[in-house]
């Protein structure tokens, strides 16, 4: 998500990071684990946030299966648990695991605060904790996702680009994540370092849970309260809430402005397809899900991971966290055969389905 679109390299990336090994919650980047060494015969915690994104339960679950199979002789073993969008019950996921002794915890936070005590748990028993996707708070031993002010970045960049001369015509709408996911807010942020002063901002929101339904709602709002007239784009930070502001638009009769979106999902890619939505940001699961599995292998067999972590971030926490942070490209119809197809995300007969297939014919998608 930028505009140097930037490739990645989705290598299986040579991940064996370094982990913190103290149970203090200032020792990130220690670089020892806590855990005893032990051989291949281990069990991974996973706890993914929620069901309704498309992306938990269709890359990020089976790629880190796959990868911690690879890297223990078919002899580890993932115990996976989703938390459906709730804070408390996704706490109990981990004690859960805790009493059931894994080796190591793979936790992408519903919210990254809530999960600070759980984390904290989790240390104190020994068990070695990574933070995938969105940066949680409490004793972390490493971290990797995506470069997310980037992402914020990249859609402000392909907004501007879309509107062009019109820029300060009229008005746009912001339609941010979930203000308990620390990722909303850096999408925010990169967003607002490029569009502040060269765009009219009329309204932006915080939806809560990132869900369409709320989305759809605010937009409706914004619509009643600016005028259809007056809005000339809408920043969308991921594609699920797209669609819901899409659907409003629609019902009022609005047409031809750019959407921008996040996670290249289907009906998101089908929506560029038609013209309905200008852009998302193509997230190549496979290199993160990767990160993930070989920290966590490492972790729980006691390695160092300094030759891959080649970053360091901050959470409000933990300091100087070893991490693994994936680059991310712009998806628009232009290059749709050159990222998802390409990668294997999807099929063009997945994506050129019947309504959609003359669309997909005119850009060439075939």
């Amino acid at each position: 998500m930028r505009r140097a679109a930037f490739a990645v390299a989705a290598g299986a990336m040579a991940v064996s990071l370094a982990a913190c090994g103290s149970a203090k919650e200032s020792g990130g980047g220690s670089g020892k684990s806590s855990a005893p060494k032990k051989g291949d015969d281990i069990t991974v915690g996973l706890l993914l946030p929620e069901n309704q994104t498309a992306r938990y339960e269709k890359f990020d679950k089976p790629l880190i299966e796959k990868k911690v199979q690879e890297l223990t002789g078919g002899k580890g073993k993932v115990v996976y648990a989703n938390a459906k969008q709730d804070a408390t019950l996704q706490n109990q996921q981990v004690d859960t695991m805790v009493t059931n002794k894994v080796d190591v915890l793979i936790v992408d936070a519903v919210d990254a605060a809530a999960i600070k005590n759980s984390v904290q748990k989790a240390k104190d028993s020994g068990i070695p904790v990574v933070a995938y996707d969105r940066l949680a708070q409490g004793p972390i031993d490493a971290y990797t996702s995506f470069d997310n002010e980037t992402v914020g970045k990249t859609q402000g960049e392909a907004l501007l680009k879309a509107l062009g001369s019109k820029a300060k015509s009229g008005k746009i709408v912001m339609m941010n994540g979930s203000s308990t996911d620390p990722n909303a807010a850096q999408f925010k942020k990169g967003a607002h370092e490029v569009l502040d002063g060269k765009v009219n901002v009329g309204k932006e929101y915080d939806t809560k849970e990132w869900k369409p339904e709320n989305a759809n709602s605010n937009m409706e709002g914004a619509i009643s309260a600016l005028g259809k007239k007056k809005i000339i784009g809408v920043y969308s930070a991921n594609d699920g809430m797209a669609g819901g502001i899409i659907t409003a638009l629609k019902a009022a009769g609005i047409s031809d402005i750019p959407v921008t979106g996040q996670d290249a999902e289907l009906a998101g890619v089908q929506r560029i397809v038609a013209g309905e939505q200008y852009m998302s940001v193509y997230k190549p699961y496979a290199p993160e899900a990767a990160a993930a599995a070989e920290m966590a292998v490492d972790l729980a067999q006691g390695k160092s991971l300094d030759s891959v972590a080649k970053d360091k971030v901050d959470s409000p926490t933990t300091k100087q966290v070893p991490s693994v942070l994936v680059p991310v490209t712009a998806l628009t119809k232009d290059n749709i055969k050159d990222t998802v197809v390409k990668d294997g995300v999807y099929t063009i007969d997945q994506i050129c389905t019947g309504q959609y297939k003359a669309a997909c014919d005119k850009i060439g998608l075939k």
